[in-house]
């Protein structure tokens, strides 16, 4: 893990100056040696670098919904060449060129983050050993290194020895008890993250590999976080719990305004949403009009939540408009009688009695 630590050096000098600066504004308030200051310094350092990432979470959901729906496609490839492995790979290249899919894209705001966690890990490597680093002072680094979060120190991890902990003014019972709770929740909202994705955002009318690989992540992720876990510092241990919350908080709000097509979550908005247009006659919101608008324009190509939503407004006498807007269905066909079947109403021949039907009718004179 040092090597690895090692290769991103370069952003220990800006990572430590932010944690500095998060730590003289946290100081003033609960005091300069406190955990609660040192602790709050990395939880801020985590919002700040998820907030410059939401472009590339944007971009992630964009490019993880494309691949979802490249499945079907990408499958029959993989049936079709079967036996021809580099005729396969070139097939599902040409695809993800045509379509202008990228199956790095989902990776994004992981890869982007590592930096930034690696340049903590080392710089609280460095404070457990004493160690000045980046624009860390040696008076920062010892108020830092004695700094405690609920008993344990933030430099301290669950396999250290009882010497290392002692070193640090604390007790291994407590360091051990705080980072297993830490660890647990750690996996616990990685998990529930993960499920959240696969029960509510997933096209459940597309059966493919993909879905199965992303339901044993779900598993394999939190055991991952477990193992790597315990030899994690606690600031660490903070910063990736953290980060797990705010992708959680993250990912709800985009199931809930913005779910996957096909899913149960974009039932549940078309639900709130048919609830909304029908009480207020209208579709209030630009983000709304610009679902409506996108179901309008796939005609026969929607799915069946897309389909119950528009039988659903036709029912409330509402019809979806091209430009997301929603006008009451009398409204739209009063016109069109108007002005073409009126016209043909007029057009028809009066019905005869009973008696006329019987009559044969007189031949018209000759000239």
């Amino acid at each position: 893990m040092d090597t690895i630590a090692g290769l991103f050096s370069f952003i220990t000098t800006p990572v430590s100056w932010i944690i500095v600066q998060f730590h003289s504004l946290y100081g003033a308030v609960f005091g300069p040696d406190s955990g609660w200051a040192w602790g709050l310094s990395i939880v801020s350092l985590v919002v700040l670098i998820r907030i410059c990432l939401i472009p590339l979470f944007v971009k992630q959901i964009k490019a993880t919904r494309g691949m979802q729906a490249l499945q079907p496609k990408m499958k029959a490839i993989q049936e079709r060449y079967k036996n021809d492995k580099q005729r396969q790979s070139e097939e599902m290249m040409k695809l993800y060129k045509e379509t202008g899919t990228n199956p790095l894209s989902s990776c994004l705001p992981i890869l982007a983050q590592s930096p930034f966690f690696f340049a903590l890990y080392h710089v609280l490597a460095n404070i457990a050993d004493g160690k000045t680093i980046g624009v860390l002072n040696q008076q920062l680094v010892d108020s830092a290194r004695e700094a405690k979060i609920f008993g344990a120190p933030i430099a301290a991890k669950f396999m250290d020895s009882s010497e290392k902990v002692a070193a640090l003014g604390a007790s291994l019972t407590d360091v051990r008890v705080v980072t297993a709770v830490m660890i647990v929740m750690m996996s616990l909202s990685q998990f529930y993250t993960q499920r959240q994705l696969m029960q509510k955002n997933v096209d459940l009318s597309v059966k493919t590999p993909f879905m199965q690989q992303q339901k044993m992540l779900m598993y394999i992720f939190p055991v991952i976080f477990a193992v790597m876990g315990i030899n994690f510092p606690v600031g660490v241990l903070v910063y990736w719990l953290t980060t797990n919350v705010w992708t959680m908080g993250q990912q709800m709000y985009v199931i809930n305004q913005n779910p996957t097509p096909g899913s149960k979550a974009q039932d549940q908005y078309l639900t709130r949403l048919l609830k909304h247009a029908t009480s207020h006659g209208e579709v209030k919101g630009r983000g709304k009009k610009k679902i409506v608008a996108a179901i309008v324009a796939k005609g026969p190509d929607r799915n069946d939540n897309e389909r119950k939503f528009i039988t659903a407004l036709s029912k409330h006498g509402l019809a979806a408009q091209a430009d997301g807007s929603v006008i009451k269905s009398s409204e739209s066909t009063a016109d069109s009688d108007a002005a073409s079947g009126g016209a043909a109403k007029r057009q028809q021949p009066k019905r005869q009695t009973k008696s006329q039907r019987q009559t044969p009718s007189k031949p018209s004179p000759k000239k």
